[in-house]
């Protein structure tokens, strides 16, 4: 009976994205312009682009701002050692 409700209940959220759009939260934030989102309903992962557009968040695009984050961390870091 569980696993009937999951099923129908991913399939409404999946529809209820499709009819009226999804609803990203913030999930990680890579930087201050670049963060990654997670539709509360359907669980789809998106992040944001050079653009500042929202586009699917692939495994590439993952790595690039795992990345990106450790970068952005280290110099942070080294800008308040030295202030």
């Amino acid at each position: 009976m569980k696993n009937l409700l999951s099923i129908f209940g991913s399939k409404f959220n999946a529809l209820c994205c499709g009819i009226l759009g999804h609803h990203f939260a913030v999930s990680k934030r890579v930087t201050n312009h670049i963060k990654e989102y997670q539709c509360v309903h359907c669980k789809k992962q998106v992040t944001t682009d050079v653009s500042g557009n929202l586009s699917a968040l692939t495994p590439e695009k993952r790595d690039i701002n795992n990345t990106l984050e450790d970068i952005y961390q280290r110099r942070h870091k080294e800008s308040q050692q030295v202030a």
